[in-house]
C-alpha cells in the first residue's frame, strides 16, 4: 500500500512511518516543521518528506491518508481529503489494526518517565532475547531507532516476538477522534507511572485526565497486568472507579521497593520484603529509580527473571534528548532535554545539580507544548528552576509575559524575543566548567549548535 502521513514529523507519527515501510508499505508525508532527530531518521529510513500541507499532494493518490493530530479542520490537504472523500485514518487506529492486533502490548503511560521507561523496557526484553517491537516519541541509545516491528526471538527462530512496547500518550487521537491515543492499544500490561494536569488545550482539569486514564485500564484484560505508582493518589482514584485486572505497586508501601541507595544511583530491588538484587547503572534520581522498579515488575509479567532485568539496566543507555550531551568548549558543556513540564524541568535541573555539584548550571528554556503556551503552568516555572545558577528564557510566541512569570527569580533570569541574542548573552556569559542546559520539547531554532559554535569563537 502507498500511506501517506499528514504531520509525519511528530515523534509518534513518525515512528508510524517507520513501522510502516518496515512491513513494505510504500511511505509519504508531510509536515509545517521538519528538524532532527526525526526528519533525520526518516530520510534514512528512505522516506519522501514534503514540506507544508499543499492540497496538490492528493495527486500522490495514495491507498490511505494517515493523520495526525497536529492536523485540523482547516488544514488545506485535510480540506481536500475530504472535500473529494478520500480515505482517512488515524495514526493510533492504523497502528492498532495493523500492527498491534495479536500482539502482547506493553503500555507505559503517565505524565513524566514514558519516553525513558518505555525505553527501558524494550531494552530489557531485547536483552532477555525477546526481540520485541516498539514505538517509543524519542531514539533510545541502546536502538539508535524510535520504532521497530518485533523481531525474531533468540529463544524461537521459528516465530516472529508476539511483544510489542509502546508510549502510550493520553493526547487526543484526532481531531475527529478526542478519546486518548491509549484507548486504542488494548494493552496486556500497562505501566501507570504517575498523572498531573497537562495538556490543558484539550482537557479541563485532572479530574478530565483520570477519566480517560479509567479508560484505558477498562481495556486491560482480567489475564494481563497493572503496574502502578503507589505515591500516586490520582492513580487510586483511577482505580476505585473499577478495575478487572491484577494490580502490582511500585513506589509505595506495597509489592516493589528500593532500599541502600547511593550516591552513584545504584540501589537494592525489594519485592515484597525480599531483596532480589541491586542495580547498578549511570542513571541518576529518585524518578529514574521508580521507572526501574516499573519495568522490573513489567517484563517480570513478560517472562523476565528479575536478575536478567538488573543485568540489562546496568547496559542500559537512555534516551536522546534526554540530558544528552550535545558538546563541550572550552570546558563548557551544552546539554540537550526534552523537559517541558515544570515538573520535568524541576527533575532535569535536580537531576544535573546532582552530577555537577556546586558548578554553576546555566538553564535556557523555550516553553513550547500546547499547556505551557496557553500559560496554565507559568506560576510554577519559578520553583522549577531553583536549582539553576542563571536562567535564561526565549519568550517569543507566547501567550503571556514570561519576564512577569519569572519576576520570583528576577534576580538570575532574563527573558528574551530574539533568538540570536539570546545565544550572544549566554555566550559572554557561560565560562570555563559552566553546565549548559537547553531544555524544549521543539527543535529551539537550532540554538544548542548556535551555543556551541558561538564558544568556539
Amino acid at each position: 500500500m502507498h500511506i501517506h502521513i499528514l504531520g509525519i514529523c511528530g515523534t509518534f507519527m513518525g515512528g508510524i512511518a517507520v513501522l510502516a515501510k518496515q512491513a513494505g508499505h510504500h511511505v509519504t508525508g508531510c509536515d509545517a516543521n521538519v528538524y532532527p532527530p526525526m526528519s533525520t531518521q526518516l530520510e534514512a529510513q528512505g522516506i519522501e518528506l514534503i514540506e507544508g500541507f499543499s492540497p496538490d499532494q492528493t495527486q500522490l493518490n495514495p491507498d490511505i491518508y494517515v493523520i495526525g493530530n497536529v492536523v485540523t479542520r482547516g488544514n488545506p490537504l485535510m480540506e481536500a481529503i475530504l472535500n473529494q472523500g478520500l480515505p482517512y485514518i488515524s495514526g493510533p487506529q492504523w497502528l492498532a489494526e495493523n500492527v498491534l492486533q495479536g500482539k502482547w502490548v506493553m503500555a507505559v503511560a503517565g505524565t513524566h518517565g514514558k519516553t525513558t521507561t518505555s525505553s527501558m523496557l524494550a531494552w530489557v526484553l531485547e536483552y532477555a532475547g525477546l526481540a520485541p517491537g516498539f514505538l517509543i516519541g524519542g531514539v533510545p541509545e541502546n536502538f539508535g531507532v524510535s520504532a521497530r516491528l518485533p523481531h525474531v526471538p533468540v529463544q524461537d527462530k521459528n516465530s516472529i516476538s508476539p511483544f510489542f512496547i509502546i508510549e502510550a500518550d493520553e493526547y487526543d487521537t484526532a481531531f475527529f477522534d478526542k478519546r486518548s491515543k491509549f484507548v486504542h492499544y488494548h494493552p496486556r500490561t500497562a505501566i501507570l507511572n504517575n498523572l498531573e494536569f497537562d495538556h490543558a488545550d484539550i482537557f479541563a482539569d485532572l479530574a478530565a485526565i483520570e477519566t480517560q486514564f479509567h479508560h484505558l485500564v477498562r481495556t486491560v484484560p482480567q489475564q494481563g497486568l497493572l503496574v502502578v505508582n503507589g505515591r500516586e493518589d490520582s492513580m487510586q482514584r483511577v482505580l476505585a472507579r473499577g478495575c478487572w485486572t491484577p494490580v502490582e505497586y511500585f513506589a509505595g508501601e506495597q509489592d516493589w521497593q528500593t532500599a541502600n541507595l547511593a550516591e552513584d544511583g545504584s540501589f537494592d530491588v525489594v519485592h515484597q520484603g525480599q531483596t532480589l538484587g541491586r542495580v547498578t547503572w549511570d542513571m541518576l534520581g529518585d524518578h529514574n529509580r521508580m521507572n526501574a522498579l516499573a519495568v522490573i515488575a513489567a517484563a517480570r509479567h513478560a517472562g523476565v527473571a528479575v536478575e536478567t532485568t538488573i543485568e540489562a539496566l546496568a547496559a542500559f543507555k537512555n534516551v536522546k534528548r534526554r540530558m544528552e550531551v550535545k558538546g563541550t568548549v572550552k570546558g563548557i558543556t551544552v546539554y540537550d532535554d526534552f523537559a517541558h513540564h515544570p515538573t520535568a524541568i524541576d527533575t532535569t535541573v535536580a537531576g544535573l545539580r546532582h552530577k555537577v555539584g556546586k558548578a554553576r548550571i546555566l538553564a535556557v528554556l523555550e516553553p513550547r507544548s500546547n499547556t505551557m503556551k496557553l500559560g496554565v503552568m507559568k506560576d510554577a516555572l519559578p520553583a522549577s528552576l531553583r536549582e539553576a545558577d542563571v536562567v535564561y528564557c526565549y519568550g517569543a510566541n507566547l501567550g503571556w509575559d514570561a519576564a512577569e512569570a519569572l519576576k520570583p527569580i528576577a534576580h538570575k533570569a532574563q527573558t528574551f524575543d530574539n533568538l540570536d541574542m539570546l545565544v550572544k548573552t549566554i555566550v559572554a556569559a557561560a565560562k570555563a566548567g559552566d553546565h549548559i542546559l537547553v531544555m524544549s520539547n521543539g527543535g529551539f531554532g537550532g540554538v544548542h549548535q548556535k551555543i556551541l559554535d558561538g564558544l568556539k569563537g
